[in-house]
């Protein structure tokens, strides 16, 4: 680690999870790799994408050494948000990380693998975030792991601390293997929800073109085109058109036979 109160790791997050054989080989390997398999196995128990997130979390704090609290940090489309968290002190330490623009979670999202600080209070990669955290949240060490799911969406797991050097050699390894796990777990779930979506949109709009189909005595491929037609003119999404034609069994803005 190099001198000072913190440590940065180069991106991308491809590497580490190309290297993780030698990114656990200098702490319990054993350990390391048992732990991480139960972790890997209970968040392919998780049925849906926030469940797999919060369980995440969990896991950080119960398998990270100096880890007290934990949040995940998502930028999706450009928009970063923290969509699970342990407690109200992450939720806040990431608020401000947020308005202020700065902070290592931002810095493990943008630009490197892995961010720590084990004394938050003297830290000057971050001049107006850091002071502000330790003083209002008592934070003093930190620890981010980027998680690269997509080229579209990545995010990074925020551990937090209110000890100074909370983190040593063998938390950053644990947590950066971790997190390659927590990425595949976190891109699966949201491709499984995604998959979901897209059924049940189908689904939906094949309902409304049988009711179009029915009530107007239309053609299959007819009735699509008029439900379209009502997406278009009124600006909302086709799907929306077609819940509400199953909802009111008519097409809306179409009176009563």
């Amino acid at each position: 680690m190099p001198a000072g109160p913190g440590a940065t790791v180069p991106a991308p997050q491809a590497e580490i999870v190309a290297g993780v054989p030698e990114i656990v080989g200098g702490a319990d390997e054993q350990s390391i790799a048992g732990l991480v398999a139960d972790a890997a196995r209970a968040l392919a128990d998780e049925p849906t994408l926030q469940q797999t997130l919060d369980r995440v979390v969990e896991l950080a704090v119960s398998m990270v050494d100096g880890c007290e609290s934990a949040g995940i940090s998502l930028v999706t489309r450009g928009r970063i948000e923290s969509p699970a968290v342990s407690d109200p002190l992450v939720a806040r330490g990431d608020e401000l990380q947020y308005e202020l623009r700065e902070g290592p979670c931002l810095d493990a999202v943008h630009d490197h693998a892995l961010v720590e600080s084990g004394d938050i209070e003297t830290d000057a990669r971050w001049p107006s975030w850091a002071p502000a955290v330790a003083r209002e949240l008592g934070v003093r060490s930190m620890l981010c792991v980027q998680l690269y799911t997509s080229e579209n969406a990545h995010g990074a797991l925020n551990m937090y601390s209110t000890s100074h050097d909370a983190f040593d050699a063998d938390a950053h390894h644990l947590a950066s293997t971790f997190a390659a796990v927590a990425a595949a777990a976190i891109s699966a779930a949201r491709t499984e929800e995604q998959l979901q979506s897209a059924v049940q949109t189908r689904t939906l709009i094949g309902q409304a073109q049988g009711i179009v189909m029915e009530r107007y005595s239309l053609t299959a491929g007819r009735a699509f085109a008029v439900l379209s037609r009502v997406s278009q003119d009124a600006n909302i999404k086709l799907v929306d058109i077609a819940r509400q034609v199953v909802e009111t069994r008519r097409i809306p803005g179409v009176g009563a036979d």
